[in-house]
Formats: structure tokens, C-alpha cells, sequence
């Protein structure tokens, strides 16, 4: 155990942990990917907005990395924090959460909600270990199907940058 400048480095077995002046990573730093290796995404976009700007970015034939799985839900304040964490245990490497731009919610406030529960989400999840950029929230209209595009690239480039998700999978111990 090392203790320059408020870092300290514990190990065990292959594992190790940084700890920065209260902030802790469990994700290795050094990732050893495959070749070939693609992210796993989970896009959670609201059925009004979101789901109809990805709807265009198809329709008009916008290309856009082929990584994401999309699940079309009745609004962004609807995806709760357990939806995001079954989704990086199970398979996913990162999730996109997308809604309609604030003030345009077709249930009023439900995207104001959701803007509020994103912020506790980022703040848990970076609190349990897992690296903040592996859950990304965005705003896409049913007009911006370009911006659509743009977000998923954006969020594949970031997921690659951070490499197989490892840690915190469950595991079935029956079999």
C-alpha cells in the first residue's frame, strides 16, 4: 500500500483498487479487450420523443453504430435506478438513457423527474464503483434524428474507450 499525494493502491491477487482522495474505482485500469470485442448497449428511450428520433435516424437512413439494443418505454421518469443497475449486471457494457428535451414532456414533468433521478443514478453508481460513463443520459426530439446518431456514436466510442464491462455481473452459482 502506497500513500503519495492522497492515492493509495490496494492489491489482492490479481485485483487492485485505487483510491483517490475519496474516490474509489473498481474498474481495472489496464483492460485487456479482444479484437473484435463490441459493446453491449441498452438504450432506454422514451416512446414520444427519443423513440421517434431514433425512428428517423432509421427511416432516413442515417448510419449509426449497430451496439445499442434499444427499449422503448412510456417515458424517461419511468426507467428507475434498478432497470439501469439489472441491465450492467446482466449483459450490458453501458446504458443510454434518452427523453424528451425539458419542458416538451408529453406527461408535464415526467422528464424534470427524471432529470433529477439521473443525478442520484450517475452519483450511486459512481459511489458502488462502476465508472460514470458507462450510463449516459441525453435529450433527442422526434425531430432530431441526426442528433440521435451522434448520441450513439458518441456513447460507443465512449463504452470502447472503456473497455468490457468485468466486475459486478451476476453470476448463477447453481449450475
Amino acid at each position: 500500500m502506497s500513500n503519495e499525494n492522497n492515492v493509495r493502491q490496494f492489491q489482492s491477487g490479481s485485483s487492485s483498487i485505487t483510491a483517490v482522495q475519496g474516490t474509489v474505482s473498481f474498474e481495472t485500469p489496464e483492460i485487456i479487450t479482444p479484437e473484435n470485442w463490441e459493446p453491449a448497449i441498452i438504450g432506454f428511450l422514451c416512446n414520444w420523443c427519443s423513440y421517434a428520433g431514433s425512428d428517423l435516424t432509421g427511416t432516413s437512413r442515417t448510419p449509426y453504430p449497430p451496439n445499442i439494443r434499444i427499449i422503448k418505454v412510456p417515458c424517461s421518469s419511468r426507467v428507475s435506478p434498478t432497470l439501469i443497475l439489472n441491465a450492467l449486471q446482466t449483459s450490458a457494457d453501458g446504458v443510454l438513457v434518452s427523453g424528451c428535451h425539458p419542458g416538451d414532456c408529453h406527461y408535464n414533468t415526467g422528464n424534470y423527474f427524471a432529470r433529477r433521478r439521473f443525478l442520484v443514478t450517475r452519483e450511486l453508481l459512481t459511489f458502488v464503483g462502476y465508472h460514470p460513463d458507462r450510463v449516459q443520459f441525453s435529450w433527442v426530439s422526434a425531430a432530431e434524428g441526426a442528433k440521435f446518431a451522434q448520441v450513439v456514436k458518441k456513447v460507443t466510442d465512449d463504452i470502447k474507450k472503456l473497455g468490457p464491462l468485468t466486475r459486478f455481473r451476476k453470476v448463477d452459482l447453481r449450475s
